[in-house]
């Protein structure tokens, strides 16, 4: 790069600075006045003619083509901003932007294709309506703390387009807060969506920044349940928020309480060069540090006290707000910690109506949600939900945020609950950010390629996935097998830095995880297995090497040759064995390869402080390891441990999140025949539900998230967004958290399903058997045994009969969904969700029509006397069942077992009993029932009240009615419209 080349990148850099707070503006007159303040050379440079010159011959990665590319990308994604009435990220509002730079055709082509409108995910918003007040092109947009941060997100190497998109979903959030400068209180609540492991750390982070800018003076991020996730967000906000000069606020940088942390002797830390009070901003005053949780002040109650300019004006009052200091603390969900908070609080001068604060709540789908059902008596709020209460009652300008992955415990509060933290102005979903190594990554969602022909090129389960199976508790092969993939990465890891070009030092992490229990007696034994397989690995010996040979010609070759990109790759294990000896010390040449992280301090066996030292270990946990803590370096997981949640599945999920440089060596080894009870467990079955159960519930997001004239369709509140499961063993998050959800929908594609919720009002009684006498009288004997065919059951027999006597016919699907649609029921709940599904795969077209089944018994067959028959006015008698409410108002079983095996296998169309195709028919099976007030003890009764006989029905869907992977559906109960559900049901 000459001189000339270095000006003109100047010049540019310069124009666009000063465009930057603003709109676009015209090119060349910014050159101009840029071109003043440079050598006299430049005026040569400000033509458009040499701009169009220079983009001919420039490539992407040209510092001039950064320059535009960072600022182009910031006007594509800004949304609604005063000068323009195009959406972001579009043709037309590139064509705009062109046309404020006042730029020829021929640059607009240029500059396009250099740097193409990014095409990555949008958020996803479902909110209420709100008053706009941020907007993106205000000083707010463009404070302080936010272009520090911005700088150095893209310092650290962040793309133009990852900074940007974090500027969007930022911004959405900031606007739904209330206006920290209105008189009126207003106290906003909302939830933010992401992916485990993905940067919602960034997200919230970014959020405070705009936030502080825009006037918040009081800053709560209740930082999780543990002491290890409340200081590693604390260390975030320092280093990339707070920064060096608020951190030592005039002392000696040794008496950091970072002064240990390899990050602050590097300079790491964001830097201002003066307190930013001294530069013309404001100070963020930190109440908590890295090893301090929030303290009771005693004596210093000052500290928090928020100063005021002019004391006759209250703190919300512009001139107060942007000349008083930021007060932060990231305190720990902790009854006993909250409790000191907010004693303190109340001791406060100012008064607390004054005080504009934000609550950012880490992983609020934990601790934070009452888990006591009010409905019940004398049921309480659970402890950290009452202290989020209190706080939210005492600081009515407080605006709650929530944070996390796994949002479904927070979607099932009820949304009329004023106390608690349901999201009634906003739920955002992030995208999925670039780069990020997701469930998607290790599964094969919707692919079209058979199974039989899936490989390491087209299969994520092949390349990444190897199954756990064990023989008994002392099989070890597959823990060996997992160990030495470890120590073969990790030599990889070093090659590539080596002969890479990656260079010394840029994997400072690299570890492997083992989650068996959650119990640290576990611990202790698991220790003592991985130690004795460590030190008799013999990774120097000849038998070392010899596993390591094959291990590397069979798995880690041939999927880093398919996967790898750009990364070096060794040609053979030859080349590869100088490096393993080096990565088996670098593991274990301290004596100890292994760090337990629990919560027994007799087993912490290493410091897993990422922040401070550089950690290449294998990782023992259980609780610690599972929600929030990010083990950096991740690259082998040997995974064994059972949930009964989505929620608390998928946050042990520590595999997922940012892999650059070595994507292709992740290994996750997955039980797939875990012990459970008396049940066996797939647990990458059951990942794969988790995957499908949170896409859909981002699907829904999307789906109510559209906009019709300016109005949202939907608003959190009205309708939370429907939360799916896909593994019927799998609920959506833990029982206590979901007493006040509802099922909506059941998929049941040929699957025996029987209700018990009848009615008991005679009127109800009338109108069922009024819809059901119709169907029962067009029925006929069969003409002959239904057969089965042996080629798809187990039976050595010929044929199969159905197993009981029957009056059949078979009925159109639309006039069986009117019968259906009209039944009465004690509680509706319970077949309301069959319904669903039911009148979903009516209206698609996957039920033709049913086969409805009335079962006789033998002596009506054979014209017995006391044959239990009745009629209630019908042309013909039918057999009744005797059947009793044993937990009142709910029956009992009602079916007879051997009734069972032939309707399911007939919708499995595994039975040849009509001609042509019978693939989409199901079968409805009916049994009138006496209860025992109306039933004589033997016999036969005639011209029957409909009011007493209980038309009670078991129905088969076909096996082939499944509109894609069939769920459970689940939605909240508001209180204000609540109705009883069956899980309520006294007795």
């Amino acid at each position: 790069m000459n001189d000339i080349d270095q000006i003109r990148i100047d010049l540019h850099t310069a124009a666009l600075a000063d465009m930057d707070a603003s709109r676009p503006k015209k090119l060349l007159r910014a050159l101009a006045y840029q071109a003043e303040e440079l050598s006299p050379t430049v005026e040569n440079l400000v033509s458009e003619e040499d701009f169009c010159i220079t983009l001919k011959s420039a490539q992407s990665v040209d510092p001039i083509i950064e320059k535009w590319r960072r600022q182009l990308t910031r006007w594509d994604f800004i949304n609604n901003p005063i000068w323009s009435k195009s959406e972001s990220r579009t043709d037309s509002r590139r064509k705009e932007i062109y046309d404020y730079l006042g730029l020829s055709e021929d640059t607009r082509t240029l500059l396009s294709q250099l740097i193409p409108i990014a095409t990555i995910d949008r958020p996803v918003v479902v909110s209420e309506e709100f008053e706009p007040w941020y907007l993106p092109d205000t000083t707010h947009s463009d404070g302080w703390y936010w272009t520090a941060y911005r700088k150095l997100l893209l310092d650290k190497g962040w793309s133009n387009e990852a900074v940007a998109s974090l500027d969007e979903a930022s911004n959405q959030v900031v606007e739904r807060l209330a206006n920290p400068t209105n008189v009126d209180t207003y106290q906003s609540k909302g939830l933010v969506v992401g992916y485990v492991q993905s940067g919602k750390t960034a997200n919230f982070t970014g959020v405070i920044s705009k936030a502080v800018d825009a006037g918040y003076r009081l800053v709560i991020v209740l930082g999780g349940t543990l002491n290890v996730l409340r200081r590693q967000t604390q260390r975030r906000l320092d280093m990339e928020l707070v920064g060096r000069e608020n951190i030592l606020r005039g002392t000696n940088e040794y008496e950091s309480d970072y002064a240990d942390d390899p990050a602050w002797s590097q300079d790491k830390f964001l830097k201002f060069g003066e307190r930013p009070s001294v530069l013309g901003a404001f100070d963020i005053i930190r109440m908590t540090t890295r090893e301090k949780d929030y303290e009771a002040l005693l004596q210093g109650i000052e500290a928090l006290e928020v100063e005021k300019k002019d004391r006759s004006l209250p703190l919300y009052d512009p001139k107060n707000l942007h000349s008083s200091s930021v007060r932060l603390m990231v305190v720990k969900k902790n009854k006993d910690v909250l409790t000191k908070l907010v004693k303190d609080l109340r001791r406060l001068t100012t008064p607390l109506s004054e005080i504009p604060v934000l609550i950012i709540d880490d992983e609020s789908d934990e601790a934070s949600v009452n888990t006591s059902n009010l409905a019940k008596p004398n049921a309480e709020r659970t402890a950290i939900n009452v202290k989020i209460g209190e706080l939210l009652k005492m600081l009515p300008r407080a605006q709650y945020v929530g944070y996390t992955a796994t949002p479904f415990a927070n979607v099932f509060i009820d949304p009329s609950d004023a106390e608690d933290i349901f999201p009634k102005d906003f739920i955002l979903s992030l995208p999925r950010p670039i780069g990020y190594m997701g469930a998607r990554d290790f599964h094969d969602l919707d692919s079209a390629i058979p199974a039989r022909d899936r490989t390491i090129f087209n299969s994520n389960e092949k390349a990444h996935v190897r199954d756990i199976v064990t023989l008994d508790d002392e099989d070890d092969d597959c823990l060996q097998k997992a160990m030495d993939m470890f120590v073969l990465s990790a030599a990889v890891k070093l090659y590539r830095e080596a002969e890479g070009g990656l260079g010394d030092g840029h994997f400072p992490h690299h570890t492997m995880l083992i989650h068996e229990s959650r119990l640290t007696d576990d611990h202790r034994e698991l220790l003592g297995r991985v130690s004795k397989l460590w030190w008799n690995s013999g990774y120097t010996s000849a038998g070392g090497h010899a596993r390591l040979r094959e291990l590397f010609d069979t798995d880690m070759s041939p999927v880093s040759v398919a996967r790898s990109g750009a990364h070096a790759i060794p040609k053979s294990y030859d080349e590869l064995l100088k490096y393993v000896g080096p990565a088996a010390f670098r593991i274990g040449g301290d004596l100890k390869p292994i760090i337990v992280v629990n919560g027994d301090k007799y087993l912490d066996t290493g410091d897993a402080d990422f922040d401070k030292r550089s950690i290449w270990k294998i990782l023992i946990g259980g609780q610690k390891l599972s929600r929030g803590f990010t083990v950096e370096g991740l690259t082998v997981t040997y995974f064994r441990r059972n949930a009964t949640s989505v929620s608390a599945l998928m946050q042990m999920g520590r595999w997922f999140g940012f892999r650059e440089g070595y994507q292709d060596l992740v290994r996750l080894y997955l039980g797939r025949e875990e012990t459970v009870g008396k049940k066996s467990v797939d647990l990458y079955e059951s990942f794969e539900a988790i995957c499908l159960d949170e896409e859909s519930f981002r699907s829904e997001l999307a789906r109510y998230s559209q906009m019709e004239d300016g109005r949202a369709l939907i608003t959190p509140a009205q309708v939370p967004p429907l939360v799916s499961q896909h593994l019927p063993s799998l609920k959506p998050t833990s029982v206590n958290k979901m007493y006040n959800a509802q099922l909506v929908e059941m998929a049941s594609p040929g699957e025996w399903r029987e209700l018990t919720a009848y009615p008991k009002k005679v009127t109800d009684l009338r109108v069922n058997t009024a819809l059901w006498t119709p169907i029962l009288e067009s029925l006929s004997s069969l003409s002959s045994p239904i057969k089965i065919e042996t080629s798809n059951v187990e039976s050595d027999e010929e044929t199969v009969a159905l197993g009981f006597s029957a009056l059949a016919g078979r009925i159109g699907s639309d006039q069986i969904l009117e019968v259906f649609h009209s039944l009465r029921w004690w509680a509706p709940s319970q077949f309301l969700p069959h319904l669903a599904y039911l009148r979903g795969i009516t209206d698609s077209g996957l039920v033709d029509d049913w086969l409805v089944l009335a079962p006789q018994h033998n002596a009506v067959k054979s014209g017995n006397g006391s044959a239990q028959v009745a009629d209630w006015g019908t042309k013909h008698s039918y057999s009744y069942f005797s059947r009793d409410r044993r937990r009142d108002p709910l029956f009992g079983a009602i079916s007879d077992p051997k009734h069972r095996p032939g309707p399911v296998k007939i919708a499995h169309n595994k039975v040849k009993w009509a001609e042509g195709d019978t693939s989409r028919t199901g079968v409805v099976v009916i049994y009138p029932i006496l209860e025992q007030l109306n039933r004589p003890e033997r016999g036969s009764v005639n011209n029957l009240d409909p009011g007493k006989v209980v038309m009670a029905f078991s129905f088969v869907p076909p096996l082939t009615a499944r509109r894609g992977a069939e769920p459970l559906r689940f939605t909240t109960l508001d209180s204000s419209s609540r109705r009883p559900i069956i899980d309520v049901v006294p007795g």
